[in-house]
């Protein structure tokens, strides 16, 4: 897990810090080693990257990008919260949301944004986990998507 690190920023990615919310909820609720991380929007400083349906207003491309802006953020509360990502043991299970028009029916590949940016991050094994994705017929400030997580993480 020591090249978490590298492999953002490999990727050109810096993890956001200060997370801002957007209501009355914990970023992370730790029950024993799991981690229950609330629904990350794509977002960049509490602004929406992207807004409207998938299959409508933003491609398949477009929502793609927008869940691995989701797990971006994920990994941003995250640093927050544990101040180490080498503390995730792995990804446990993503849940994702895609605001979707309603003759759209690829929630799964706008997910894989999300898994394929978590894969290269973690590696094939740690990276890799349960997923669920649904469409749904509408978010909060109109993005078109938006993903729960949940990580195992090491002992405290």
């Amino acid at each position: 897990m020591q090249e978490i690190y590298e492999n953002l920023k490999k990727a050109g990615v810096e993890v956001p810090g200060d997370n801002p919310k957007g209501g009355i909820y914990k970023p992370v609720m730790r029950v024993g080693n799991m981690l229950y991380v609330s629904g990350q929007g794509c977002t960049v400083s509490g602004k929406p990257v992207y807004q409207g349906a998938v299959g409508r207003e933003c491609t398949l491309e477009e929502g793609q990008d927008a869940a691995k802006i989701c797990a971006i953020n994920a990994l941003g509360v995250l640093q927050d919260y544990l101040g180490d990502l080498r503390k995730v043991k792995c990804l446990v299970k993503t849940l994702a949301f895609v605001h979707s028009a309603p003759d759209f029916a690829l929630q799964h590949l706008v997910a894989n944004g999300c898994s394929d940016f978590l894969k290269m991050v973690f590696g094939d094994d740690a990276g890799v986990g349960a997923r669920s994705a649904i469409g749904v017929a509408q978010l909060p400030n109109n993005i078109p998507v938006e993903i729960e997580f949940v990580f195992e993480a090491e002992e405290e």
